[in-house]
């Protein structure tokens, strides 16, 4: 399914997979293990990768992860990627179950 995001889709999708790694305000190493295999499930560019990392450093901008921004046919890839990032340490913060809870809401 992956495979079916446009190059645009690929890099809103990773956004929001690193805006939810900083849910808790700090982007553990296991969830920036999680986020450099999605990277490479979808082969993303070098420039897209080298984006990605920098929402790692920074992250995105509260305006720039709008949920209903994401095309109701992604819905299901974007809420698997974020489940992914958020199981990826084996922790689910308050903050993080929180967020989760109102962007399974904004999606519906």
């Amino acid at each position: 399914m992956l495979n079916h995001l446009s190059s645009a889709d690929r890099l809103q999708l990773m956004k929001f997979v690193c805006s939810f790694a900083w849910a808790d305000l700090e982007v553990r190493p296991e969830e920036r293990v999680f986020i450099g295999r999605l990277i490479r499930r979808l082969q993303l560019s070098p420039e897209e990768e080298i984006q990605v990392h920098g929402w790692l450093d920074v992250p995105p901008s509260p305006d720039s992860v709008d949920p209903t921004s994401i095309p109701a046919e992604h819905r299901k890839i974007f809420l698997a990627a974020i489940e992914g990032v958020i199981g990826a340490d084996g922790e689910t913060s308050l903050e993080e179950a929180d967020n989760l809870h109102l962007f399974r809401q904004l999606l519906h």
